[in-house]
């Protein structure tokens, strides 16, 4: 089902919930989540581990399925996707970014940004390179991960997840292996990506971390406890943790 709207929200959930197990030792990791996230935003989940922000995020990034309720993003309705359908969805639309970089140590900057343009259209190494230069790392496209530095390997991820041009960018934690100067520089980075119309989804226990965001969602015990619009964000440069 597609019933993408250019002036509706990118992701709606509708009394979505996600048990894993059954019987006595089911678990429900999210609860009834009712949410929706706008073009463009940039939205901030905070929580305690084990507070379903993570499950949140891999259901939205069709990794899992939810157990009830209903799930869509940019008009696909991820419920009913079959396994072709789903790496199609992350193909086009899911952008991921994680804590530990995930780069392939024999291969390039450009090499590794490359692996995911491949993926989608033609001329990947032209847009790999732009992509690399959006981030900063122009000079730096022909170093192997080893040789760089954890706030520059996250960037490459970073230029990995853009390539593609996805509508929306899921990030678990992205900051967590990073200094404050190297977070900040990241942050910058997401920043920009949310005012190029493109929605990010940051999941984080920072919570210095959302003065950047336009909305805060904290989550508990698998429920949204909070959800609020950020009246004045603050500059990353201005993050402190």
């Amino acid at each position: 089902m597609n019933d993408a709207s250019p002036g509706g929200p990118l992701i709606q959930l509708e009394a979505v919930s996600k048990r894993y197990g059954t019987g006595e030792l089911a678990v429900d990791a999210l609860k009834d989540v009712s949410l929706s996230i706008g073009r463009g935003e940039l939205v901030v989940v905070l929580g305690p581990s084990g507070s379903g922000k993570t499950t949140l995020l891999n259901l939205i990034g069709g990794i899992e399925a939810p157990s009830a309720g209903r799930l869509v993003v940019d008009g696909t309705e991820l419920g009913g996707l079959g396994g072709d359908a789903l790496t199609a969805y992350r193909r086009s639309t899911v952008g991921f970014i994680f804590q530990f970089f995930n780069l392939v140590p024999t291969l390039t900057a450009l090499e590794n940004v490359q692996l995911i343009a491949e993926l989608e259209g033609s001329d990947a190494a032209e847009r790999s390179a732009d992509a690399l230069r959006s981030v900063g790392l122009g000079d730096r496209m022909d170093h192997f991960p080893g040789a760089l530095s954890g706030g520059q390997q996250q960037r490459v991820a970073i230029a990995r997840a853009v390539v593609k041009s996805p509508p929306l960018l899921l990030c678990d934690e992205p900051t967590g292996s990073l200094d404050l100067e190297m977070g900040r520089q990241v942050l910058e980075l997401l920043r920009g990506v949310a005012n190029d119309q493109r929605t990010v989804l940051m999941v984080t226990h920072n919570t210095a971390i959302a003065g950047i965001a336009d909305r805060v969602v904290r989550m508990g015990s698998g429920r949204v406890v909070d959800d609020q619009q950020v009246a004045s964000p603050i500059p990353a440069a201005e993050v402190r943790w």
